[in-house]
């Protein structure tokens, strides 16, 4: 994730804006051939990189590795039990990854610019559901609802 997928989703989000303050308006979009070509390189290196999430056995980090806030994500070793426990909804969010940003790549195919700045809503959902699944399920568990309750606790897959 840290390698290619969030570089690469990254620079894709960031390529496209439209900034309004008391400077003005400022918009920034891919403009010539080659902006448009590295706008593709970075879409098909995030297609790509689901390939990889998708090889079992591949480990979410490296031997060692701590979450960097752990009062809010997993550990390592906790996603990859939440993974092998229900692998088919890993391989369902990562072709999710794949799908959202072939939705980009046609936007950046036809150097749309509104279209890929659309298509930005379509990839941060799909990072996002995995997140609330895999790497942040409890970050909601002690945030009190309007009406007095508690959201329900997500179980947690234990390593032995």
């Amino acid at each position: 994730m840290d390698s290619l997928v969030d570089p690469n989703s990254d620079y894709l989000w960031d390529s496209v804006s439209i900034v309004s303050n008391s400077n003005g308006v400022t918009e920034k979009a891919p403009k010539t051939d080659e902006d448009w070509a590295n706008e593709r390189h970075h879409a098909i290196a995030l297609m790509e990189a689901t390939n990889l999430l998708q090889m079992p056995g591949r480990h979410v980090a490296r031997p060692g590795e701590k979450a960097e806030d752990p009062n809010i994500e997993e550990q390592p070793e906790q996603i990859e039990a939440l993974i092998a426990a229900d692998r088919s909804t890993w391989i369902k969010y990562a072709r999710g990854l794949y799908d959202a940003t072939a939705v980009m790549m046609k936007s950046i195919d036809a150097k749309d610019a509104t279209g890929v700045m659309n298509a930005g809503e379509g990839l941060d959902k799909a990072c996002e559901v995995c997140h609330e699944h895999y790497w942040y399920p409890h970050q909601y568990d002690n945030i009190q609802k309007s009406d007095g309750t508690f959201p329900p606790v997500a179980p947690v897959t234990k390593t032995p």
